[in-house]
């Protein structure tokens, strides 16, 4: 079966370019016309099951594409994203001025050095990688199933397919509102964001 993985859409702190990792973030304006542009991709698809982390932005997310297709969405909390610590609710450039290192080495190797109090990559590969299984035994083959997530969730994932390293992560550019499609252990597309082509700038 194809599992069909998307990132949430543009919340408000995505605009502002500030670290949310477990913070509960809505979508911005934009992220909502993002939302709508994924549920118009998706509704060309034969998905037949919605899958969302809990955190709002992947929840509105999901649930703007599930009322398209008149599906319910099951809420999993293995699917929320990685912890990202102290950095969390800090803007990049602020994490910049004052631990630039520090931020140099978590975006070059993440496995390696996670930021201050944050998530382990190998804590949230233990977490992820059983319940993407459980949702591919759970469907048939020919049927497809939506995975609405994280960046970081979804990239440690994909690594996984991948056989990459895991230090690898940021290595893989997983937009807003994109889709990578996957037929484990086969990784058919990444981060296609053809659908939001014509969203007007914000």
């Amino acid at each position: 079966m194809k599992l069909l993985l998307a990132r949430h859409a543009e919340s408000a702190w995505n605009a502002e370019r500030r670290f949310q990792g477990r913070t509960d973030v809505g979508l911005s304006e934009a992220g909502r016309e993002q939302a709508e542009a994924l549920a118009r991709a998706v509704a060309r698809r034969r998905v037949g099951a919605i899958y969302s982390s809990p955190l709002r932005r992947a929840r509105e997310t999901a649930e703007i594409v599930a009322k398209e297709r008149g599906l319910a969405v099951t809420l999993v909390n293995e699917l929320r994203e990685l912890s990202l610590g102290v950095w969390e609710g800090r803007t990049v450039d602020d994490v910049l001025a004052t631990e630039a290192e520090a931020y140099r080495n978590w975006r070059e190797r993440p496995y390696d050095c996670p930021p201050p109090e944050g998530e382990h990559i190998a804590d949230v590969a233990r977490r992820v990688l059983p319940v993407m299984e459980l949702i591919v035994s759970s469907h048939a083959d020919g049927q497809e199933a939506l995975v609405v997530s994280h960046g970081g969730v979804i990239s440690v994932y994909l690594c996984h397919l991948l056989g990459l390293s895991p230090n690898a992560l940021w290595q893989l550019a997983i937009g807003n509102a994109s889709l990578s499609i996957v037929d484990p252990p086969r990784v058919l597309t990444l981060n296609d964001t053809a659908h939001l082509e014509g969203l007007r700038p914000w």
